[in-house]
């Protein structure tokens, strides 16, 4: 078995969506990068990139490289799970947080955690998904950013 964590932060800013597990959540404000800047979907995928030591996001999808400018991070996943697979692993679970003040993300839930297994490969069963505020306290309790956790556990198959 093998353990990894991702953690991915993004700002908050107007002219952009706000696409957090691979849904497109009505808001003010969006979330800035160079690709669609899934800050839930990229915490994943350092995650499972981790889990394996084989680097992280910018390695794979250097925001340098014009080919990932709006890039679909659920697309990303599907490559990353690729590479998983190709070492002999799967998903045994994951457990992602987000960190938002706004906006709110229950209601959204159930369809990141299908976005997020459906990409991988795995029943939803095996992907878990929260979100909590800050209560106010730091960047993203000040409605600047929202950042995202995510710890895995991978199997040999």
């Amino acid at each position: 078995m093998r353990i990894g964590h991702g953690y991915d932060v993004h700002r908050l800013t107007p002219g952009r969506k706000c696409i957090i597990g691979g849904v497109d959540i009505p808001h003010e404000t969006g979330l800035d990068g160079h690709s669609d800047a899934d800050v839930l979907t990229h915490a994943v995928m350092d995650a499972l990139l981790g889990a394996l030591a084989l680097g992280d996001i910018g390695k794979h999808f250097p925001d340098t490289d014009p080919r990932y400018a709006g890039a679909d991070s659920i697309a990303l996943l599907r490559h990353v799970a690729a590479l998983v697979h190709e070492q002999g692993y799967r998903l045994g679970n994951l457990d992602a947080t987000v960190l938002a003040q706004a906006p709110k993300l229950a209601p959204h839930i159930a369809q990141m955690r299908a976005n997020l297994a459906e990409a991988i490969g795995c029943a939803v069963s095996r992907v878990s998904v929260k979100a909590t505020t800050e209560e106010g306290l730091g960047f993203t309790g000040q409605k600047q950013g929202i950042a995202a956790h995510c710890v895995c556990l991978l199997e040999e198959c």
